[in-house]
């Protein structure tokens, strides 16, 4: 599934940003260097940028920059945990997951008083998937045992988490770097997560709450 792109002159454009800022915002790591996409054109090399993913990007540094530093922003929008922990009540207090996915994770992983940034993530990525309607509850639990095994492995660098079906059996997976995936016929992807956005979401409800 290849994703839209939208070049860099489209991009300033629309969003009404210069040059400069664009590429101040990506020594300052807002936006990562994996977006800047050069592509031959028939005017020579462009740079594009997946359309979803920077626009997103640039409203959010425009909505928040004049409450936070360009250091503070870089942060939030870093892939890498931070030492935040949070407790039961202040998770369901602030609507960063429901009281369901809060009993399942426990059923799974047994009771806790505070969570650490890492299982926050896992719980806040179940509570995405789970709320689309797209997964089981069964596969819930295979989508919490790769999270919890193989995304640290991940050490900050991009990846997408994909959930495949075939013939009714589930399997989940972690691709690192926005490698394309492609399947035979018979798979159908099921759920697709792209993780830097899921960790940056949740950062975000957490300073908001």
């Amino acid at each position: 599934m290849e994703q839209e792109l939208i070049s860099k002159k489209e991009l300033l454009e629309l969003t009404g940003i210069s040059y400069g800022q664009l590429y101040r915002w990506k020594r300052k790591k807002l936006i990562p260097e994996e977006w800047f996409i050069r592509k031959s054109t028939f005017t020579g090399q462009e740079t594009f940028f997946p359309k979803e993913k920077i626009l997103t990007r640039i409203e959010n540094i425009k909505n928040m920059k004049d409450d936070l530093s360009l250091d503070e922003l870089a942060s939030m929008f870093s892939p890498n945990p931070t030492d935040i922990t949070l407790s039961n009540e202040e998770l369901l207090n602030r609507n960063i997951i429901s009281l369901m996915t809060l009993r399942f994770y426990k059923e799974q992983k047994g009771e806790h008083d505070t969570f650490s940034f890492a299982q926050l993530f896992q719980l806040y990525a179940l509570e995405k998937l789970l709320q689309s309607g797209d997964i089981s509850l069964e596969e819930g639990k295979i989508i919490l045992n790769v999270l919890e095994t193989h995304y640290p492995k991940l050490q900050g660098r991009s990846g997408e988490l994909i959930l495949i079906r075939k013939m009714g059996i589930s399997t989940c997976m972690i691709v690192a770097n926005g490698n394309d995936v492609y399947f035979e016929e018979e798979i159908k992807v099921v759920a697709r997560l792209h993780l830097p956005s899921c960790v940056e979401e949740l950062k975000m409800k957490i300073l908001e709450g």
